[in-house]
Parts: C-alpha cells; structure tokens; sequence
C-alpha cells in the first residue's frame, strides 16, 4: 500500500501506473526520435507514398502489430486479478477503451493517456454517489458504462475523427464469393426445408436459422453493396427483439397488447427509423471512423437498454394460435427470408443498385457522377436497420423470451466477419453463413462457430488479392452456326501470332584476298573479263 499526499494506492495499482508511464514514454520516444518512428508515421499517413519512398510498409506493420499484442497481453495479465477470463467481456472491453485513443484522434499518445485516467477517475468518483428511486438504476448504468458513453460521443461528435482517409479514397469492400454460392440457389433453397423432417428439439434449435440470415442480409446491405463498415446490426436486432416483446406483452403504457405479427411488424418500422436517425451523424465517416461509430451504436444500445431492468426481466414473446406451431412458425419464418432476399436482390439491382455501387467502389466519383452520397448511404443504413429488427424479432419469438445476452455486441462483430467470408455482396453467402452458424452453435462446444469464422478470416487475408478474385475476361459464347471443327479452327486462326523473329546479321564482307591486280580495275581477278558470267 502506498500513500500519496494522503491518498492511499493499492500496489497493483501503482504497478500499472508506472506501466502505463514506462510504455507511453518509451513509445513517444521511439516514434519521435527513431529512424524506424519516422517511418511508422510515414506509413499511418500515406502507405503508398512511405512504400514510393522505400519504406518496407509490410515490415512497419507487422512491427506495430506486433506491440499491439505485446501490450494487450500485459494489460490482460495486470487486469486478470480482478477480471474472469470471459471470452466475450475481454474483446468488447478492449472494443470500449478506444474511446480514449478517439478521444485523443488517434495521433496524440499524452492525450490518449489524459483521457484514461480522466475517464477512470470519474468512474470511480461516480461510484460515491446515490440518488434515491429509479434514477439510481440509471446512474449505476452510466457509471458502469461511461467509456461507452465517451465513445459514443466522441465518435458521433465532428471533428474528432477523420470524416475519410487521407488520399480521399479507400478500398472497396468488395469480397470474392465462394465457388458455389451462385451455383447452387435451388439446393439451398431445398436444404433449408430439411429441419421440417426434424424432430421437436432439433426444429426448435432450427428456428434461428432464418432469423439469423435475415441479420446477416442487412450486413449484405450495408457493407456488401453500400461498402460501408457497420459493426452494430447487434443492436438493432435486440432493438427489434425488445420492441415486439414491450408491444406484444402490452409493456408500453397506454397501448393495448398487439397480435405478434403486427408487433414485429411495428418494431421492424421503428428500429428502421432508428437507424435512420442514427446514420445521419456517421454518412460523413468511412473506414474506422465509421467502424466505431456504428460499434459504439450497438454497445450503447446493448449495455444502455438491453441490460436494464425492464427490458430483461420477465419480458415474454409469446406465440399464440398457429404461431405456437414449431413447423408453422418456421415455414412463415422462411417466407420473411424470401421476402427479404427478393427485397435485396431487387435494390442490388436496377439504379438503386447502380447508386449504391457507385457509393461502394469510389465516393468522390459517384458524387461527380450526381449520385446523391449521403442519400445512398442512409437507405442502406435504414434497410439494414429494418432487416436487422426482423431477423431479431423473429429470434425472441422463437425462443418466446428477450435474452439481452443473444445481442451482445461481440455477436455484431462475429456476424459481420462471417458475411465477409462467405461473401459479402450475397444475398446467398448470408444464408450459408447463418446455417453454418446454427449448426456449429448445436453441434458443437461453445465459442467453435466464434474459432471457425475466425480462422476463416485469417486464411481469407493471407490468400492472394487480401479476398479479392483476381480479374477474368468473360468466356466468349460460341458460335452456332460452326462445327466443332469449324470452332476449333477459328479459335486457333484468333489466337496471336508468335512474335517476328529479328532477321539475322548479315555475314561481314572479307577484304579481297592480296595477289596482282588486274588492268580490268579493282575487284577483278586475273583470267577473268569484266561483265563476264563464268
């Protein structure tokens, strides 16, 4: 124990005081001071400019990647006194302290480390307060979530992160589908009638299938054809989950209980609009300024409302009447999933989906071209956040309860990195994503799925093109009127010809040999008449 003017500090506390301080200085000295801090920066400003310039951008990376886990890990080992290992809790309580580095716009190390301790210390000073009545519940969230708040705030407020990247672009988040994706839609739609073979217990686990996929449907929406990052459809799920609860319960003062379907769809409605509100602040953002926006949405949502005392305790979803038909239940639920998939396949095409590639593939030419940017994204924003809702409605209606847990906001980033893998621009790779998922969840241990999307991702990002198909010219149709023969001379006569080969020198001219010349002139031998041909 150690006393500062009168203050006492716990050891352990001390010892990561004097950590954090050891590391901040050598960290600001090495990035100050260093040739290799020179090139770190060169890197974080302009990648390819560093790489023009003969920095190894690579090398640099995985340099800091690298002190990235160094000082994760020793965070985990100084917080492992007081904290369980949770699986879940650990990544989203990395996920929270980001506020501080926002706070600080990413670039000031001695402003990150001010706004830590600022943050720490008030939420241990909020702990000495108490208010009577229900405001107590409401301070005890906000002190036990204030980093969630200060990230919340700073990533919606201006000016504290980038609104885009520095060279104005980014790269487009378009990812290569799996082989037989597009291949194969009557045998996924035919496999998905299989759980109705099922016994009760399996159908009952077979039930979220359809839910989830029209989750990950809005993750196509959003990130797949819109090209934006969006790490909170967790949130707007449990919103959808928790309004058809509060309204089909009879839980909202005033308002009568409504039949369920009329609840979802009045939950699917406002959570849209919800997300509609909260994507004006962040139509501006792009990259990682975007990805902790929409990840503070969730995580707020989460801890703020889902975990509350009347949105999780005793909040039932019942299915009355035909609803309460497991095979009922789970055949109109397939027919919301085809309505979904026909609602995204008809905006990926046509001139909404003209729009919103445009927006994906290059912003600032999509708005020379006069496509509306900010209108764009917040249709994608809007309908992702109304697909969300019902595929989170009809996730507690199956399980007819509001389980705050089942949308964590970990889950956001799992379902996010799942469509990328299977694809993040279809409609199709959302549903094999969400079947892969239910059954590893059934199948097997807890947190398998979790591994399996993560491996994935990794081998994903060490193939070539980092998930990108390289290129191809498409195949050219034959020609019906040719034969087979007919066909195969006229691709031989298109194939290029090989290159010329250059002629070769001409032999070099010997001197005539020495001897007595001829009165003829020069070059003749004698014997020989001029003019004569042997």
């Amino acid at each position: 124990m150690a006393t500062l003017d009168g203050l006492s500090l716990p050891l352990d506390t001390v010892v990561e005081l004097g950590t954090l301080l050891l590391l901040a200085l050598g960290l600001g000295a090495v990035t100050r001071w260093t040739r290799f801090g020179t090139s770190l920066r060169a890197v974080v400003d302009d990648r390819r400019l560093a790489e023009l310039g003969g920095v190894d951008a690579d090398m640099v990376s995985s340099v800091g990647w690298a002190f990235g886990a160094f000082s994760a890990g020793l965070t985990g080992v100084l917080l492992a006194p007081g904290l369980q290992l949770d699986p879940y809790g650990l990544p989203l309580l990395v996920m929270e302290t980001m506020a501080v580095a926002v706070l600080a716009g990413l670039r000031s190390l001695p402003v990150t480390v001010a706004a830590a301790l600022a943050l720490g210390m008030a939420q241990s000073e909020l702990t000495q307060f108490h208010v009577p009545g229900a405001a107590e519940s409401l301070l005890e969230s906000t002190d036990a979530n204030l980093f969630v708040l200060a990230l919340l705030a700073a990533t919606l407020l201006p000016r504290l992160l980038p609104t885009q990247e520095r060279d104005g672009l980014e790269a487009s988040l378009t990812i290569s589908h799996l082989s037989m994706v597009r291949r194969i839609p009557p045998t996924a739609a035919a496999a998905l009638l299989i759980p109705l073979a099922l016994r009760a217990d399996a159908l009952r686990t077979a039930l979220q299938l359809p839910a989830l996929a029209l989750v990950l449907l809005s993750v196509v929406v959003v990130t797949g054809y819109a090209g934006q990052i969006s790490l909170g459809q967790a949130g707007y799920a449990g919103t959808g989950a928790l309004v058809t609860g509060l309204l089909a319960g009879g839980g909202v003062p005033g308002l009568p209980r409504l039949p369920s379907l009329v609840a979802l769809l009045a939950a699917v409605l406002i959570t849209a609009a919800l997300g509609f509100l909260l994507g004006r602040p962040t139509v501006h953002r792009r990259g990682l300024a975007l990805a902790l926006a929409t990840f503070a949405v969730g995580t707020a949502l989460s801890r703020l409302v889902f975990q509350q005392p009347f949105a999780a305790t005793g909040l039932l979803l019942d299915r009355t009447g035909l609803l309460g038909d497991d095979r009922f239940f789970y055949l109109l639920e397939l027919l919301l999933l085809g309505g979904g998939a026909l609602l995204v396949r008809q905006l990926h095409r046509g001139r909404p989906g003209r729009a919103l590639g445009a927006v994906r593939d290059h912003e600032p030419a999509a708005a020379a071209a006069g496509v509306d940017v900010a209108r764009v994204k917040l249709l994608a924003f809007t309908i992702g956040a109304g697909l969300a809702a019902l595929g989170g409605g009809l996730l507690g209606l199956g399980a007819q309860a509001f389980d705050p847990d089942s949308f964590d906001p970990v889950y956001g980033l799992i379902w996010f990195a799942a469509v990328v893998v299977a694809g993040a621009d279809s409609a199709l790779g959302a549903v094999l994503a969400a079947a892969v998922l239910t059954a590893l969840d059934a199948g097997t241990l807890s947190g398998v799925a979790t591994a399996a999307v993560g491996a994935l991702a990794l081998l994903q990002g060490w193939t070539p093109h980092h998930g990108r198909a390289p290129a191809r010219e498409p195949a050219r149709e034959p020609d019906p009127v040719l034969s087979p023969l007919g066909r195969a001379l006229a691709a031989r006569g298109a194939q290029p010809a090989p290159p010329a080969q250059p002629a070769p020198p001409a032999p070099p001219v010997e001197p005539p040999l020495p001897g007595p010349r001829s009165p003829a002139g020069p070059g003749t031998v004698r014997g020989e008449r001029p003019g004569a041909c042997g």
